[in-house]
């Protein structure tokens, strides 16, 4: 087995401004991607590149609840200029092209299909899409290698801020011993998840999470709160989370509470703990080790005083 090999990404920031226009591309991958917000959206289409065939997404929020739409064209300038100018909705735009605007139009509708179908199953953020356009004829060849650059894509799209491509839920439990997350490059065989549980009495919750591979992955079967009682104000709510999770199906209704249908990776134990009880809440005290009962903090403060192997 061979470990997983890393990825060199460069960002560059065009006017020195975090919150401003910015490019990504990562080595020995022929694809560009500029991020722009509304505000510079004019400065963003003078660009070369904005006037190469590829993709783009529009990103912003509706009715409180945020929105995507993803499109293709030939000449992406001239298609945001004279259809996608009129949506209000959306505050930044990227768009996605290859160098020496090697995509065809087959190519971009290839790749536009195969993004709206990606974020429907995933369900992280509506589509302001209408339809879900079908796949165009390809060569085998030619599938390849789109398949091959939409890797790459979904590798540098949440490098600018875009996350709503990123698969959170998990494949179940194989034979009580490890879990299987997303496909990965070949590597060396891991150690078995730490597990913890978290208990709310009081609104007969029960929740079960692994540490594995760096991700916070609750269980399916875990129960969790059925709305967001919390402060929706507070700078650091994971209001937005729970809801999207309920959109999404991953957290169902069950009597007066709701269960996790797959298993679910969070950023932090606090993200999770947060979802589970409806309210922020410090999931470093809130989680413990399974067969032990000290605080996932604890167990960290030993992790970290443990010595290097």
């Amino acid at each position: 087995m061979t470990a997983a090999i890393g990825r060199s990404l460069e960002l560059y920031y065009i006017d020195g401004r975090p919150d401003g226009m910015l490019t990504a591309e990562l080595f020995n991958w022929t694809g560009h991607v500029l991020m722009a917000p509304r505000t510079q959206i004019a400065a963003a289409l003078k660009r070369p590149e904005a006037s190469y065939a590829g993709i783009y997404l529009l990103i912003g929020e509706q009715a409180g609840e945020p929105r995507a739409y993803v499109g293709e064209g030939e000449d992406i300038s001239a298609r945001i200029k004279a259809h996608d100018t009129a949506k209000d909705w959306w505050t930044s735009a990227v768009l996605v092209t290859a160098a020496a605007n090697k995509l065809n139009k087959a190519h971009v509708r290839y790749l536009e299909a195969r993004l709206i179908a990606e974020a429907r199953t995933i369900g992280r953020m509506p589509l302001d899409n209408a339809t879900s356009p079908p796949l165009p004829s390809l060569s085998e060849a030619d599938v390849a290698k789109m398949e091959a650059f939409l890797e790459n894509l979904l590798i540098v799209l949440p490098a600018v801020r875009v996350d709503m491509f990123i698969q959170r839920a998990r494949p179940a439990i194989g034979g009580g011993a490890t879990l299987t997350t997303s496909p990965r490059p070949a590597q060396a065989p891991a150690a078995a998840p730490v597990r913890f549980t978290l208990e709310t009495p009081k609104h007969g919750l029960k929740a079960t999470a692994v540490l594995i591979d760096g991700e916070f992955v609750v269980e399916a079967g875990s129960l969790a709160r059925d709305s967001w009682v919390g402060q929706n104000g507070q700078s650091a709510s994971y209001a937005p989370l729970h809801a999207e999770l309920v959109n999404a199906g991953i957290l169902a209704p069950q009597g007066a509470v709701r269960v996790f249908t797959e298993n679910y990776a969070f950023k932090s134990p606090s993200a999770a703990a947060a979802v589970i009880n409806g309210r922020n809440t410090s999931g470093p005290a809130a989680w413990r080790l399974e067969g032990e009962g000290i605080t996932y903090k604890e167990w960290e403060a030993k992790q970290l005083a443990a010595p290097a192997t």
